[in-house]
């Protein structure tokens, strides 16, 4: 019986010696799901948008998963490599997932659970095209094409106003409830909790915004009613819900994608009416740093890079100095 177990044995050590997959060696140290873990608890703890912690939890999951590493003291730099490599998306896509992992790591460097920063000179290197704003004239033509006396069509003009005249980003847009609007003094006072960097401003509006928001008010009440629905967004949907059901599913980001399509306009989605306002006060001579407090930058330089010019607007800015 002990001869038979011993060959047992032996035939199991064998058969492990050609193996196409050698085994794993096995490190103890710090679970990269349990560091996840943490890490996500403390974001939220911390108040960070559902957006940013959900690109975490993707992210991370997606390193981990392609590396095949458990724990965070096996990482090395040549993993990080070899996730970037695995993908099959643009550099500018891996730039901002890179951006992602770093942080991640950034944060368990910072908790202890991590002794070197070695991701910290992995970089991509991404030309960065200049990219348009919204145009008065683009935003006209796309209001006269709309229906106003349509509930959705309405809401729409309002919220394409509102973040061309305020610049506040498609997610906050989102979050503003009817408390947010002041229509007497034409400004939006939005506090530190829907704003990205955490950071209450106020923001004026024209007499135009003033009276479409006031009929939308009223239409928003109407519909609540009719269907049952409690809340006070400002933005709402034709049944009286939310316009952001998810991160990443945002009706006015889908009908505004539409509108451009259907009506042949290049510069019509959230990104480019923020920059169309930026571009619009640096063009009526705002400086930098009154740009970097509308827009709710916590960095000069992301302005900077925000308010990114062609060749031509540098030209056409200096010939002004000759």
């Amino acid at each position: 019986m002990v001869k038979r177990k011993a060959s047992l044995q032996v035939k199991a050590d064998l058969s492990n010696l050609f193996s196409d997959q050698p085994q794993k060696k096995i490190i103890d140290g710090y679970p990269i799901d349990k560091a996840l873990a943490v890490v996500l608890r403390q974001m939220n703890a911390a108040g960070m948008r559902k957006r940013t912690i959900s690109d975490y939890k993707l992210h991370v999951e997606h390193f981990a998963q392609i590396t095949g590493c458990l724990v965070l003291e096996e990482l090395t730099a040549d993993h990080v490599y070899t996730w970037l490599s695995s993908m099959d998306v643009s550099n500018s896509t891996k730039l901002i997932r890179l951006k992602c992992l770093k942080a991640f790591l950034g944060r368990c460097f910072r908790n202890g659970w991590i002794t070197s920063n070695f991701w910290a000179d992995i970089k991509i290197k991404v030309d960065q095209p200049v990219k348009e704003g919204a145009t008065d004239g683009e935003i006209k033509m796309l209001l006269s094409l709309l229906d106003l006396t349509k509930f959705v069509e309405l809401r729409d003009a309002a919220a394409i106003l509102v973040m061309y005249q305020t610049g506040i980003r498609v997610g906050t847009l989102s979050q503003l409830e009817q408390k947010h609007v002041d229509l007497e003094a034409k400004l939006l006072r939005i506090d530190g909790g829907i704003i990205k960097n955490h950071q209450a401003i106020y923001l004026p509006f024209d007499d135009i915004l003033v009276r479409i928001l006031a009929a939308l008010v009223q239409q928003n009440d109407v519909i609540r009613d009719e269907r049952k629905v409690d809340n006070d967004f400002l933005f709402i949907t034709k049944d009286g819900g939310t316009i952001m059901t998810s991160p990443t599913n945002n009706n006015i980001t889908k009908r505004l994608c539409r509108y451009a399509r259907d009506y042949g306009l290049r510069n019509i989605n959230p990104h480019a009416l923020r920059r169309g306002f930026a571009k619009n006060l640096l063009r009526k001579g705002a400086d930098v740093a009154l740009i970097s407090k509308a827009l709710g930058h916590s960095d000069l330089a992301v302005t900077t890079r925000y308010l990114h010019v062609s060749q031509n607007e540098v030209v056409d800015n200096l010939r002004k100095f000759l």
